[in-house]
């Protein structure tokens, strides 16, 4: 179990300590999809819904989150991130939303949490404000497409992933 840093030797879980390690520039990009009804899409794009701006809310909300991500993730740092973007992507041809957050920070451990926290709130959010017209909404594609800092380099996702 030891391969796990969130547990020691004997399978108790821990905070990782990063106290020794050397601070680094971190950087995560992490995306996610919010596919949805031609309607809803269409009224999410042409600002029409009842809510006010679905993806200005959402993009607000993804902000909020990635600097709550240590009141929700047990284990994650308190960390002084120095950005957090939360972008969107709308798909025409799916009725999806693409949403894209990239967050940094120079620190002794990455943000790659935050950056994953952003992206589900964020998805999260145009789902509150469209559900009473669509409930069939799905967020989906939750996943990591590049990092870099800290000892473990960087990884890119294939772009076929």
């Amino acid at each position: 179990m030891s391969d796990f840093t969130h547990m020691d030797e004997k399978g108790h879980v821990r905070m990782v300590d990063v106290t020794e390690k050397a601070p680094t520039d971190r950087v995560a990009v992490v995306q996610a999809k919010i596919s949805m009804t031609p309607d809803t899409f269409l009224k999410i794009i042409n600002n029409e819904t009842r809510k006010g701006n679905v993806l200005e809310t959402a993009r607000i909300a993804g902000i909020m989150a990635a600097k709550k991500t240590p009141d929700l993730i047990p284990m994650c740092h308190p960390i002084n991130m120095g950005h957090v973007q939360v972008d969107f992507f709308p798909d025409e041809e799916h009725y999806a939303i693409g949403i894209t957050a990239s967050v940094r920070i120079f620190d002794r451990t990455g943000v790659e949490m935050e950056a994953m926290t952003a992206v589900s709130v964020a998805a999260l959010t145009i789902y509150d404000m469209c559900k009473s017209h669509d409930r069939a909404m799905v967020i989906s594609d939750i996943c990591l497409k590049k990092k870099s800092g800290g000892k473990s380099g960087v990884f890119i996702r294939p772009p076929d992933e």
